[in-house]
């Protein structure tokens, strides 16, 4: 029995059975050992007791079950819980469970780290340390249900966590694929959002998907240059491509494309931004998700008044655009939208991360 990697985690349903049927064991057994893992959150094999004693202690002598470690649990005043988990490389990210919005959320990384470098965010500081693989971002799902007590109940995950998952699109997709599989959690991709900057390429290839999760672009500006200042990534896939995308990006009759809006105090959040807002999106079925800033020390912006956010809001509501403003969670223990940081982050410049992204 061989696998690329020791961590027999990584593999999906086929790889599994591709796997024990080499070793002479039927497709079932397959089904069996990831039902272990992914439904129950069993990791150690002698637990797995309607496998076989020979196939256990096979399993056992070549094989782990790779999954993060909770280092770090905290409860905010509202319910929200933030946990940094520590992989098998001993790097740490951090995930959110947001309890009654109104269903359980789960925010899950795809990333150590961020080459995004979005001037609002503080995972952007830390730049990119390395991509999480499949097996880490699964991982992370069942210990997070685990924890909260959630494996045999319904749940959403929103890839918003630490990391662009566009940019980890392979490990990403074959994680939504695991999550999905019916001897695993079985999770439904209406249940999971996917927000990104908007890497173009990877637009068109989710487009193609057979899996596809509801959609959430993080746009943040209102014209070029103002979006290229707050989110760089702009200077590579325009806005005007990305909502082109938009435009061609397959919808089933009742979805809408989530536009996320960060709005800055006196930077992005005049009338006249809502008004060029209202007008970008014309024409694609969507709805705008508004997020205050979560101010923190080390980013250079404000969050607006109240009374800005509403007229800002109100104007887009008036242009027949479906709109909310979203609830900040987990404020008071930096877990809200932009505030996942860990210590020990990349040390490459600014320069360096940009070039991992663009070519």
């Amino acid at each position: 029995m061989t696998s690329p990697s020791s961590d027999i985690g990584e593999l999906d349903p086929p790889q599994l059975e591709r796997l024990l049927r080499e070793s002479g064991y039927e497709p079932f057994h397959a089904r069996q050992l990831y039902r272990w893992m992914h439904r129950h959150g069993v990791a150690d094999f002698d637990q797995m007791t309607n496998l076989s004693k020979e196939l256990r202690a096979e399993l056992k002598g070549r094989f782990t079950v790779g999954r993060p470690q909770i280092v770090s649990d905290q409860l905010s005043t509202d319910g929200t819980r933030k946990l940094v988990l520590e992989l098998g490389d001993r790097r740490r990210i951090e995930s959110v469970f947001i309890p009654d919005t109104p269903a359980m959320t789960f925010c899950v990384s795809t990333q150590v780290g961020c080459a995004m470098s979005c001037g609002f965010c503080l995972t952007g500081k830390m730049g990119l340390v390395r991509h999480l693989t499949a097996g880490e971002i699964v991982g992370q799902v069942v210990t997070l249900a685990t924890a909260t007590g959630l494996l045999d109940q319904p749940f959403n995950i929103v890839l918003m966590g630490m990391g662009e998952p566009l940019h980890n699109y392979d490990n990403t997709m074959k994680a939504l694929r695991m999550l999905h599989a019916e001897e695993g959690l079985a999770i439904s991709p209406r249940r999971i959002t996917l927000s990104t900057v908007g890497i173009v390429p990877g637009l068109e290839r989710l487009a193609r998907e057979p899996l596809m999760p509801n959609l959430a672009i993080s746009l943040h500006a209102t014209t070029e240059e103002q979006r290229t200042a707050l989110v760089p990534p702009n200077a590579k896939y325009s806005l005007a491509a990305i909502l082109d995308a938009c435009r061609r990006f397959p919808l089933k009759r009742r979805s809408r494309i989530t536009f996320e809006y960060v709005l800055l105090n006196g930077v992005n959040d005049t009338p006249e931004d809502a008004r060029r807002l209202a007008k970008l999106l014309s024409g694609i079925k969507a709805k705008v998700n508004l997020i205050p800033l979560n101010a923190a020390p080390g980013i250079p912006f404000e969050r607006p008044s109240d009374s800005r956010i509403d007229r800002f809001a109100q104007i887009l509501a008036d242009r027949h655009l479906t709109v909310s403003v979203r609830k900040s969670r987990g404020r008071d223990i930096r877990a809200a939208c932009g505030q996942l940081i860990v210590e020990g982050g990349s040390k490459k410049s600014a320069a360096q991360q940009m070039a991992l992204l663009l070519h």
